[in-house]
């Protein structure tokens, strides 16, 4: 069964889904092993549950079982070597523009003491680093940058990153492998975060309302479908299922509300700043989008099948952004702006980043196409959204200066 790779409001077909399988790369058989541990362990789990587990619990561990899950096991995750580039990768652009948003909020906190940044996932590195640098540059360093991440070799990789681009900063580095305590003072970064915490899949057919399960008949993963796993998705997907029309299949995140909350939980005066892929609440959820948004993504192919090399592919869904604002409002965060990436960056300066470099220079081309992506509709530009959450730090942020799209959540 296909749920659909989301990219399109329509998804793929199932042949269309079979040709993508077959053009995926053979992994080696040191990773075929990796991911025949993780397959064991999944279907020891769905025994002890009694014959299935919900989906949610299957891409939980997929994603973060101890020694196997495909953030904390040591497969490459990013590059060209890896299964997909985010934004720091493709210009340090990206990250230079964020870093003035940050720059912006460390000086108003400055005044009252000191003010740090606390990075969720930060994955090869190169972020930070570039922040780092252009925090330098703009005289307003933070007096702590926090990484928490849950992931030994990206752990590894970022101090090899920041080593080799930014060394004399490396004082200011820490990690994390839990957040810190309550009165945190500066900047929150996640960065592609919430895309990737476990969903639940639901259904809507023959005006039946459901949710997906993985089970195992001995040779694959196959789903079946049953009753709501629990209260709170039931009463998410029946307050939903009003306005979603029959044969309809989609994707709730409660675990982004229980993130959202731990986050606010640790804020003394903060800003917030969650950048992913994603939609409103009515884009989302609209009724030609009927196949959800769960994507799969190995060695630079996309994919809809969740059931193809565990723990060596990353499995995601897209952003609720509209529920995002909700958990923020019940955890006692103000929503203090919204927009697409693309306007994010240039209220942020990026149009005037290359003007130092002459127009002939093959330098100046480069640091275009890497604009052009990073905002162009057909690109990252629109797709990718920033939503910025405030608690006690009264400021009007410069990346929402360009377009404030808030009454669109």
């Amino acid at each position: 069964m296909c749920i659909g790779t989301g990219m399109n409001i329509r998804s793929k077909t199932m042949n269309s889904l079979e040709k993508q399988l077959l053009q995926l790369p053979v992994p080696d058989e040191d990773a075929q092993r990796h991911s025949r541990q993780l397959i064991r362990l999944l279907g020891n789990e769905i025994e002890e549950q009694g014959g299935r587990i919900s989906f949610e619990r299957y891409m939980s561990l997929a994603l973060t079982a101890p020694g196997l899950g495909y953030y904390v096991a040591g497969n490459q995750k990013l590059g060209a070597r890896g299964d997909f580039v985010t934004a720091p990768e493709i210009s340090s652009l990206y990250s230079r523009c964020l870093a003035r948003q940050c720059a912006q909020v460390l000086t108003h906190l400055a005044s009252s003491g000191e003010a740090g940044i606390l990075e969720f996932g930060a994955g090869s590195g190169i972020m930070a680093a570039d922040i780092l640098l252009e925090l330098e540059r703009l005289d307003t360093l933070p007096s702590r940058y926090s990484i928490l991440e849950v992931s030994g070799e990206l752990k590894h990789r970022q101090k090899q990153t920041l080593q080799q681009k930014a060394a004399h900063l490396m004082d200011r580095v820490h990690w994390l492998d839990s957040l810190p305590p309550p009165g945190f003072r500066g900047v929150i970064l996640a960065n592609e975060v919430l895309d990737a915490l476990p969903v639940h899949l639901f259904f809507k057919e023959n005006d039946r309302l459901g949710e997906f399960y993985v089970a195992w008949n001995g040779e694959r993963f196959i789903w079946e479908k049953g009753d709501f796993s629990n209260k709170p998705v039931a009463a998410r997907v029946n307050e939903l299922s009003r306005s979603l029309p029959d044969s309809y299949r989609s994707e709730i995140n409660l675990a982004m509300d229980a993130w959202i909350a731990s986050v606010a939980g640790i804020i003394g005066q903060a800003v917030v700043l969650i950048i992913d892929y994603g939609f409103p609440h009515h884009e989302y959820y609209h009724p030609q989008r009927d196949r959800g948004t769960l994507m799969c993504h190995y060695r630079h192919r996309s994919h809809g099948d969740p059931f193809v090399y565990p723990g060596l592919q990353d499995i995601t869904a897209h952003v609720d952004f509209t529920a995002v604002a909700e958990a923020a409002h019940a955890a006692g965060l103000q929503v203090a702006g919204y927009t697409t990436q693309a306007m994010f960056l240039l209220a942020n300066g990026l149009e005037n980043m290359p003007q130092s470099i002459d127009v002939n220079d093959p330098e100046f081309l480069r640091l275009a196409r890497q604009i052009k992506i990073l905002t162009m509709p057909g690109e990252m530009g629109e797709l990718f959204k920033v939503i910025a959450l405030n608690k006690g730090c009264d400021l009007f942020l410069q990346g929402f200066y360009l377009q404030d799209l808030r009454g669109r959540l």
